[in-house]
């Protein structure tokens, strides 16, 4: 029977025909009358005899014909049919596609810039938020050009958007809607200028702060006819998978970037504390972490420190040194001077300078890892929060570690950036 199905093209598709007549009656024999179950019954054992008995294949179409005879007489018609097997195809491809997300690789984007350059958040130029406009005025002074064409199409493939808004009449911004979502897509978003509403249609995802914060917008600003109200270049946060299948195996390792839940986490902000976060692995249950200071850098916008001159330094995990050369950490300790300068060294976006001795971490503090806990920080230490603000966390809330990165198409893109 199995020789004959695999040479015999004729024999699939019997074989195939008959468990489909099968599931039809499967579904069907609590509505049908005894005779035609009967009749049903005996038209698919007379082509399971054909088939197995090695017939020649005009008899076994014909067995085939009057089975398709049968179940046409017999069966109960569905209706709208074809809607019925396309929703069930759907539904078959959602239960695969969510199992696939429960259990091997669930998609991530990155909220913030507490990972760069690792990996990064949404970013925009201009962006308020960071440097508010003194002027009070609206994003107007800005020095992109928009492309337009193949370039343009380029850039979006790296993550890049531009929304530019042109005031068609003299008004006062009256209000910035929030955007239109579907699931995980922005529609549209609208402003309110005088007696005009002007359309955004498919929004990029600004991250944490707003459009009227990354924007400069402010409620009551009057524009005249041609001004511009935004002009905004907007970057797309980093897209990945975690890997939620290797930690059933093994604990996670030191120096991996891992995904897991705030819940338990007294320290954050309520709203944060049913949530993601993404960090770098540095301690494990049972050890000692601190930060030793080597030097200073100047003109620091740390998170959550008002100071101009920041400590920094090499981390510690039970007195001996997290340096350059241990695994995951190469990056994190390229300094721009010699460790232990005396003089302060400039501070550079995006570029490692050490870690920012600050909160649980300050200096000559140091903290001991609990019991089936971890201790992680970003790599962008400058403007993270972090295991420095709240402590360790219970080591059942890892979900992952960070596997791929799908979106944008840059330089980051695959696997590299989060497994060096």
């Amino acid at each position: 029977m199995i020789l004959h199905w695999l040479i015999s093209r004729t024999v699939r598709q019997a074989s195939g025909m008959r468990k489909h007549v099968h599931r039809l009656l499967a579904q069907q024999r609590d509505i049908l009358s005894p005779q035609a179950i009967q009749q049903i019954e005996a038209a698919m054992l007379e082509l399971k005899d054909a088939m197995a008995g090695g017939t020649d294949h005009a008899t076994l179409k014909k067995q085939m014909e009057n089975l398709e005879s049968v179940a046409n007489k017999c069966l109960k018609p569905y209706p709208n049919s074809a809607w019925r097997e396309n929703t069930e195809v759907l539904l078959v491809a959602l239960s695969v596609a969510m199992g696939v997300r429960t259990f091997f690789l669930q998609p991530f984007k990155i909220p913030t810039g507490s990972m760069q350059p690792t990996l990064y958040g949404v970013t925009s130029e201009p962006d308020y938020s960071r440097s508010p406009d003194p002027s009070g005025l609206s994003a107007v002074n800005t020095n992109f050009i928009i492309p337009t064409g193949w370039e343009r199409v380029r850039q979006w493939f790296e993550g890049v958007s531009y929304l530019h808004v042109i005031a068609k009449s003299d008004g006062e911004l009256e209000r910035v809607n929030p955007p239109v979502r579907f699931l995980i897509f922005n529609l549209y978003q609208t402003l309110q200028i005088g007696e005009r509403t002007y359309w955004i249609v498919l929004p990029p995802d600004y991250g944490s702060p707003k459009l009227e914060q990354r924007a400069g917008l402010r409620i009551g600003t009057m524009y005249k006819k041609g001004d511009d109200v935004l002009r905004l270049k907007v970057v797309s946060g980093d897209h990945l998978f975690v890997d939620r299948l290797t930690y059933n195996f093994r604990a996670p390792e030191r120096g991996e970037i891992i995904v897991f839940e705030t819940r338990g986490i007294t320290r954050l902000a309520p709203e944060q504390q049913d949530t993601f976060y993404i960090k770098r692995l540095v301690g494990l249950a049972g050890e000692t972490v601190s930060i030793r200071q080597d030097h200073e850098v100047s003109g620091v916008p740390t998170f959550g420190v008002d100071a101009a001159t920041v400590p920094v330094g090499t981390v510690m995990i039970d007195g001996k040194p997290l340096s350059a050369a241990t695994q995951h950490f190469e990056n994190l300790y390229a300094f721009s001077g010699a460790a232990g300068a005396s003089t302060p060294l400039p501070y550079r976006d995006n570029s490692y300078f050490g870690h920012a001795l600050i909160w649980l971490l300050s200096p000559d503090q140091n903290y001991q890892i609990r019991p089936d806990r971890l201790w992680v920080m970003g790599d962008n230490t400058m403007n993270s929060l972090d295991s420095r603000s709240w402590g360790d966390f219970d080591a059942r809330n890892v979900i992952g570690r960070a596997f791929w990165v799908y979106w944008p198409v840059t330089a980051r893109f695959g696997w590299g950036c989060v497994n060096h």
